[in-house]
């Protein structure tokens, strides 16, 4: 068990995701950067898709009721544990009525706490990831508040301290061509690989909001009806300044779609603070495939030095 001491951030249950419902109108949810919370259930051993507390741009202070291995991944942040600072990718045991404290930030937006065994919450719709629109999932379906109590999956245990590699952050953010991208012109198109793109402050779970020097223009007018539109598209709305679809994003769209972040840089473009700039490069299906393969082959590492070091 934690008991939440004190928050000041958007903090909420999150484990990979809902699937298979988006035809009933039922959003994915789930984790901003799934890599990082993989990455940090296996560190602890546990299984890759168990539920993470996600902390976004804020402080939080929570105290373990009984030995408890955990760790941070995701953003780099400042962090104490009874007043000893740890680090980010790295596993530690919090001993009973030891608290620990993410007082900031420092890179990225979006910190995964996971504790061994997970955190302890029915599945709703085969998952436990929080909808924050529809209120359920996660913890009593909403935001988390100081007082909350959330039970954890694995009780009195330790494991040896651990490291690992971070996960590195980026700027440049591979993407697809979409259904649309013909019906924007020429010079749009080069645009939307070859400018950079500043991410708006008004970003959040549902979509991030880009602005560039130049607006996107189509070659006509296109009337289109609302379609199903999966995690990562790019929506280009009248003002010519592109939309990338995140975990909480609707289904259908009516926009057309200039491309589609790949699915291993959606929680790239996640941790991007917002205020700064991105580029997007062209990849086809095989270089998308290959980047996949290189965060499997990373979560392939952190499950062989977990297991090295019980």
């Amino acid at each position: 068990m934690i008991y939440i001491q004190h928050l000041q951030a958007f903090a909420h249950l999150q484990d990979l995701g809902r699937f298979g419902l988006r035809s009933l109108g039922i959003g994915h949810s789930g984790a901003m950067d799934s890599l990082a919370l993989q990455a940090g259930n296996l560190l602890l051993q546990n299984a890759n898709d168990l539920p993470a507390l996600e902390i976004a741009l804020g402080s939080l202070t929570v105290t373990f009721d009984c030995n408890t291995p955990f760790c941070l991944t995701g953003a780099l942040c400042e962090a104490e544990l009874d007043g000893l600072p740890i680090f980010p990718y790295w596993r530690y045991t919090a001993k009973a009525r030891q608290t620990l404290k993410i007082k900031r930030i420092i890179q990225g937006n979006y910190v995964y706490l996971c504790v061994a065994g997970g955190f302890s919450v029915p599945k709703v719709l085969g998952s436990c990831s929080t909808n924050l629109q529809a209120g359920f999932g996660g913890f009593q379906g909403r935001l988390l508040k100081s007082g909350d109590h959330l039970a954890t999956g694995r009780r009195d245990t330790e494991m040896s301290p651990l490291g690992i590699e971070p996960i590195p952050f980026a700027r440049k953010i591979y993407a697809t061509a979409s259904s649309e991208y013909e019906a924007f012109s020429p010079e749009s198109q080069r645009l939307f690989w070859q400018q950079s793109w500043t991410s708006q402050r008004n970003s959040n779970r549902i979509g991030y909001r880009f602005s560039g020097s130049q607006k996107l223009t189509l070659n006509s007018p296109l009337e289109m009806l609302s379609h199903a539109v999966p995690i990562g598209t790019v929506q280009v709305p009248p003002d010519g300044q592109p939309i990338v679809l995140m975990a909480d994003s609707q289904t259908t769209g009516g926009y057309p779609k200039i491309a589609c972040i790949i699915q291993t840089d959606i929680g790239r473009l996640a941790q991007v603070p917002f205020g700064e700039r991105v580029c997007f490069e062209l990849v086809n299906h095989q270089q998308a495939r290959e980047l996949y393969q290189r965060d499997q082959d990373y979560l392939t590492y952190v499950r062989r030095k977990a297991n090295e070091v019980r």
